[in-house]
């Protein structure tokens, strides 16, 4: 008795597992043509679908011209055919019930309808509207566990008003109606707290005794809110469901996609998908292991080269040579041995002191620096001569101011010339050589 208990009230908190059929589209969704539905299972006749405008229009000027379709099966058939006035590339949800409740035989996804040359079913030019609006407060808003208004116009009402929430490809279930009251402004409606999760899209869809979806409908988008509150939340809170939505294979979009179909052929491709998926990450794996391998051995053959800035590298193809230039090559300055010459000076023809030669070279690889006495004189430092010289004379004989046994020598001086290492330019003969000579001080007397 307990266990009977038990199954009865899993059962009926759980309409996915206390729904025992579901339905199958048996014809593409087509403007102007027949949609065609059928029964899988065993549910409790009659049954019926909801067919529920998704989306928004594709007409020029956003014109709506699809209404909701409530179609019932006739004589407790279990297929129903019936014209669909969508036009092409509108979308649709559909919910099949029987008996027992709405929504007991599943929801669809968004259905996508194809193309015909037939378009005369529906009015591209006029917007249709349904037999009365219902309105929601907060307006355009649904919170999870939050309460909401839901009111209406009673004046435009035909019996009692119902009120569903679908859930595409997930659970459908009707809202309950409770205490209507009037509100000023707002109309008749009563409160409710949705008991739905946040982030699920939900369809609200009014009706009254004219037939479910004569008020029209409203989508939403489920929020948290600004302090999430999930204390209406249950186990049995309607919500998307996982696996493949009921209604079997349809086009989805405007490309005719399909959807995945029954359970069994969902399996088949999720097993093929998740497959193929395994095999290529294996690939990827094996070919950067090798790309790895191939480069650790690559580094390992490359030995190290030279770089040669001058030529280039010889792997560069677009090496383009060098201009010819003439290359430098420094040249060391060599030293000749001093002589005794090299220090003394020599008297010419023309009564001038001439310097014979140097440490650094003779006459014939320098250039001859002479000057006059008077010139010396003149470029040594202010320290007076003891004894001034004289230029001697054509008998090559020396005077001096003072009479003398002998004229006085002169200190030897070594002249350094410093020129560059490249070649030596012409000097103009016209100017004369100006060389700086240290001071002799021969005008210290020695200490006796």
């Amino acid at each position: 008795m307990s266990l009977a208990l038990v199954l009865v009230t899993s059962l009926s908190l759980s309409p996915s597992l206390a729904s025992a059929f579901s339905f199958t589209f048996t014809s593409q969704p087509q403007q102007c043509a027949n949609l065609s539905f059928t029964i899988t299972g065993s549910g409790t006749p009659p049954y019926s679908v909801l067919i529920i405008p998704y989306g928004p229009s594709p007409l020029a000027n956003n014109v709506e011209a699809r209404t909701i379709v409530y179609q019932e099966f006739p004589d407790n058939s279990t297929s129903v055919s019936f014209q669909l006035k969508y036009p092409t590339n509108s979308q649709f949800v559909a919910v099949v019930s029987d008996s027992t409740g709405f929504g007991t035989g599943g929801t669809s996804v968004a259905a996508n309808v194809m193309g015909t040359s037939d378009s005369s079913c529906y009015n591209s030019t006029e917007t249709v509207s349904p037999d009365f609006p219902f309105n929601i407060d907060p307006p355009n808003q649904v919170v999870q566990c939050s309460a909401s208004r839901l009111w209406w116009d009673p004046s435009n009402v035909q019996g009692n008003v119902n009120f569903q929430g679908v859930i595409p490809g997930g659970q459908s279930f009707s809202i309950p109606v409770g205490t209507l009251t009037n509100v000023t402004g707002e109309g008749t409606g009563f409160d409710w707290t949705p008991s739905v999760r946040a982030g699920s899209t939900l369809l609200i869809v009014a009706g009254d005794g004219r037939g479910l979806g004569s008020g029209g409908s409203g989508l939403y988008n489920v929020a948290a809110g600004l302090y999430p509150n999930s204390s209406c939340l249950t186990s049995t809170s309607p919500s998307s469901t996982a696996g493949p939505p009921a209604g079997g294979s349809y086009p989805t979009d405007t490309s005719g996609d399909q959807t995945p179909g029954d359970s069994s052929s969902s399996s088949n491709v999720g097993a093929i998908v998740g497959g193929t998926i395994g095999g290529l990450a294996l690939l990827a794996l094996l070919v950067l292991g090798g790309l790895y391998v191939i480069r650790r051995r690559t580094k390992r053959s490359v030995k190290e080269r030279p770089v040669d800035l001058l030529h280039g590298d010889p792997d560069d193809s677009d090496h383009v040579p060098p201009p010819d230039l003439p290359e430098y090559r420094p040249e060391p300055f060599l030293a000749t041995e001093p002589t005794e010459a090299s220090s003394a000076f020599t008297p010419d023809e023309v009564g001038r002191m001439s310097f014979t030669g140097s440490r650094y070279g003779t006459h014939s690889d320098r250039r001859q620096s002479a000057l006059t006495l008077s010139e010396l004189q003149f470029t040594r430092s202010g320290t007076p001569d003891r004894e001034m010289l004289s230029v001697p004379g054509p008998s090559g004989s020396m005077a001096s101011s003072r009479k003398s046994p002998m004229p006085r020598q002169l200190r030897p001086v070594n002249i350094i010339q410093h020129e560059d290492a490249g070649p030596q330019e012409d000097a103009d003969a016209s100017q004369p050589e100006t060389i700086e000579l240290p001071p002799a001080y021969t005008n210290i007397r020695k200490a006796t």
